[in-house]
């Protein structure tokens, strides 16, 4: 009898750290335990003093920023192989909690390269070939943007004081790839965004042990740093275009669309970042 009671105690335990399990895995993990889930070194909510979520924009054409996009390396080159082998998820926007993927299918539609012609039916295709025609001129399939084509993106990220350490954290959370305004086959002209990553997915899918995935040193070969360690480093050059605020605007938008107030207000927005990471030690 007892030897029962014992089995049905266990099984009865059992049932109950699934369920728990399950509850668990349904509800975000911050509503859960008070970390970010999204963070790859989450701070407990309790221990945060201050937070600003920032949106910061880089080119990688850059200088400083040439070694994430060394040839045949390029950080965007690895997104979008990762993307289209199924390896990592590519989100429709940087608000990463609404969850909304692309499909791979989704995904290469967005690096295709408009035209102002429209594409020929597989039909007409057919037809043309049958009448000796060259389809490579006349270029029935679509093209796509190379890797190297796309250098602009952005990165969101939360500024956060961990009064637990003593410290100021940069807490990145998303990377966003974008098709450049300026770039010739762009017919539309504006920047148009192409997918947002979780930085935390990037680091433990894409970037740790992959020898791909490098900063590269161009003072020492022996030196190229793991891309984990060059965004944890802050090794990059960027502008902050985004401070988060009660309408959520742009600093240009703020301004009015005015171009030279974005660029000052950018560098008064880092600055004062700057002024407020250095008053924090002197109490």
């Amino acid at each position: 009898m007892k030897k029962i009671s014992v089995i049905l105690l266990g099984l009865m335990f059992a049932s109950n750290l699934i369920i728990a399990q399950e509850a668990a895995e349904e509800t975000p993990a911050a509503e859960n335990t008070g970390y970010n889930k999204f963070s790859v070194r989450p701070i407990h909510e309790s221990d945060i003093m201050y937070k600003k979520t920032i949106i910061r924009a880089l080119d990688l054409r850059e200088k400083q920023n040439k070694p994430l996009f060394s040839k045949n390396r390029e950080l965007t080159r690895l997104l979008i192989d990762a993307v289209q082998r199924g390896d990592i998820k590519a989100y429709a926007t940087d608000s990463l909690y609404d969850g909304k993927t692309l499909t791979i299918e989704e995904f290469n539609e967005r690096i295709k390269m408009p035209s102002e012609q429209a594409e020929l039916s597989a039909e007409e295709l057919e037809i043309m070939k049958a009448n000796g025609e060259d389809i490579a001129a006349i270029g029935g399939g679509p093209n796509y943007y190379f890797p190297t084509d796309l250098y602009q993106m952005e990165i969101k990220e939360d500024i956060i004081f961990d009064k637990q350490r003593s410290r100021l954290y940069y807490d990145i959370h998303a990377i966003t790839v974008y098709v450049p305004a300026d770039h010739p086959a762009n017919i539309r002209g504006i920047q148009t965004p192409i997918a947002s990553f979780e930085y935390k997915e990037l680091v433990n899918k894409l970037f740790k042990d992959n020898p791909k995935a490098i900063w590269f040193n161009p003072q020492n070969d022996q030196q190229h740093k793991n891309l984990a360690d060059a965004f944890e480093l802050r090794l990059f050059s960027s502008y902050i275009i985004k401070v988060s605020n009660p309408n959520d605007a742009y600093l240009v938008d703020i301004y009015g669309g005015d171009q030279q107030k974005g660029i000052m207000a950018a560098q008064w927005a880092a600055f004062e970042l700057l002024e407020y990471e250095h008053n924090l030690w002197e109490f």
